[in-house]
């Protein structure tokens, strides 16, 4: 099983941008689907963002599309979120998590389905 570490938050402004990473160990990272999730205070986790275990087929959150974008580097066991344009709603506790379930190609944002959760870090931004 992989260990996913997060980090990359911080505070910023309005209209800034931060990249998160999400580092995985354990030999079978290739064998996860990876997604990004985001939790604010007193909500509910959310879906941000997700990519499949080949690295490819993007998947996003509809108020995150054209702001965030998810990307692989497979020789890291890396995955990245890269949050442009943020808004002070943006602000959370960002969580990845992978998934051996589904195909090669598919993607879910279902967080019931994933496996293996990171510690989480912090993304406030100030307006």
């Amino acid at each position: 099983q992989v260990h996913l570490v997060e980090s990359g938050g911080g505070l910023v402004q309005a209209g800034d941008s931060l990249r998160l990473s999400c580092a995985a160990s354990g030999r079978t990272f290739g064998t996860y689907s990876v997604g990004w999730f985001r939790q604010a205070p007193g909500k509910e986790r959310e879906f941000v963002a997700a990519v499949s275990k080949t690295g490819g087929n993007p998947r996003y959150e509809d108020s995150v599309k054209g702001r965030f974008t998810i990307s692989t580097d497979n020789s890291q066991n890396t995955v990245y979120l890269q949050l442009n344009s943020l808004k002070p709603e943006d602000t959370a506790v960002y969580y990845c998590a992978g998934t051996q379930k589904g195909t090669w190609f598919s993607t879910t944002s279902d967080r019931g389905l994933y496996d293996v959760w990171g510690q989480g870090t912090q993304v406030t931004v100030s307006s």
